[in-house]
């Protein structure tokens, strides 16, 4: 297995098992002006046991096996994504939330994100501030800066973006780039999203390119992944690590010639499972993932070994005249696979499924359409410290 990165040192993955992270001190939390952490008031090792109940108590309705031991997060500095809503005046931003008291609350200073990363965020403030764009009023629908989205990778550098409610912005924001991106030359690339509709989407569908390369690479377990400004990628990256390298060791073993990676995203799971004598195909719709994905695989020289496309992946997956695989991948989001596709999953019989599950409620519904298989290994995985969100790999065998 890789060897992989967790707080800053290299480490083997059964160390880093064994190592309890201490808790995190917030004083956001201790203030009570943000409960976004809702569990940050229960010791991290109570945390683990609770998210362990709570799946166990899920599970038992299949025979599962015993959890194998939890993968645990750092405590802090683990988030590599922030979302933060653009709150205050065009002369005095802030960049944060609403919080549960109806307050507008600054939270560049969380610290949930690195060090590095608070210290930018409260750069990209005061940046907003001095070149006084307002931020968007939703009483009023009046403004134009709606969010900032930061995204980083392990090697500290950054994708901006800045979601507008028009273009009319723009031009002050280009003029002010040049500076921002010499003090901060971290900044890989800067984009804005247009979103004008006055409904509780973070995002539109336009986006322009303002300065910089479009393709943040995230380098895990040795496989360089991308990620567009469009396109998702997981918010811990040392747990995504870890994630992928365990798919990657449970089905090392496993009989297949042909495998499917449904909702791949930019690849993750399927990239990490080849092997010289496998065939992948991955589907996801959406279709900057797809270039990512596909810019892996042409990078990693993989030629025709690999297909990707954008499509939805219960559409593929009804496609008669497609040959069955002996393994499919699934990662699908919180709503989860849904009965029209496990059944079409059961009709195609693969020998394995392994599922990885942002929600493990949706993962049981899923399962219990899934007659016809039984959970071969299940772990959890720690990507939401302080909160009752984790998520799960199982790896499902046909009887």
């Amino acid at each position: 297995m890789p060897k992989i990165v967790c707080d800053g040192k290299l480490s083997d993955p059964s160390q880093h098992l064994a190592i309890l992270s201490p808790a995190m001190h917030c004083r956001f939390f201790e203030s009570n002006q943000c409960r976004s952490c809702n569990w940050l008031d229960r010791p991290y090792s109570q945390q683990l046991n609770d998210k362990e109940a709570l799946l166990n108590t899920l599970l038992a309705p299949f025979s599962a096996p015993p959890l194998l031991p939890s993968n645990r997060s750092a405590s802090q500095g683990f988030r590599d994504k922030a979302k933060m809503v653009a709150l205050g005046t065009a002369k005095h931003a802030m960049l944060g939330i609403i919080n549960h008291r109806g307050q507008a609350l600054s939270l560049c200073e969380c610290p949930l994100y690195p060090a590095e990363m608070q210290a930018l965020l409260g750069e990209l403030e005061r940046w907003l501030a001095s070149i006084a764009i307002a931020p968007y009023d939703i009483k009023s629908r009046q403004g134009e800066l709606k969010h900032l989205l930061l995204n980083r990778n392990n090697e500290g550098q950054y994708m901006l973006r800045l979601v507008l409610r028009s273009t009319n912005a723009e031009t002050k924001i280009r003029a002010a780039l040049p500076n921002l991106l010499a003090q901060h030359p971290k900044i890989s690339s800067v984009s804005i999203n247009i979103q004008p509709v006055p409904m509780a989407i973070i995002e539109g569908p336009e986006e322009r390119i303002l300065s910089g390369d479009v393709w943040l690479r995230h380098k895990l377990n040795g496989i360089n992944l991308y990620q567009r400004p469009k396109g998702f990628f997981q918010t811990n990256l040392d747990m995504a690590a870890e994630l992928y390298a365990t798919a990657a060791k449970w089905t090392a073993d496993l009989d297949i010639a042909i495998y499917w990676d449904l909702f791949c995203g930019s690849g993750g799971f399927g990239l990490h499972c080849l092997t010289p004598e496998r065939q992948l195909i991955g589907i996801e719709i959406e279709a900057e993932a797809i270039a990512c994905a596909q810019r892996s695989a042409d990078e990693m020289g993989l030629g025709a070994q690999v297909r990707f496309q954008a499509l939805d992946s219960t559409a593929f997956a009804s496609d008669s005249a497609l040959t069955a695989p002996e393994l499919i991948i699934v990662n699908p989001p919180r709503r989860g696979l849904g009965n029209e596709l496990c059944q079409q999953i059961k009709q195609l019989a693969p020998d394995y499924l392994l599922y990885s599950s942002c929600n493990a409620n949706t993962l049981a519904t899923d399962l219990s359409h899934l007659e016809g298989y039984r959970i071969n290994r299940v772990q959890l995985f720690d990507m939401f410290p302080h909160t009752a969100h984790y998520e799960v790999l199982v790896l499902l065998q046909r009887c």
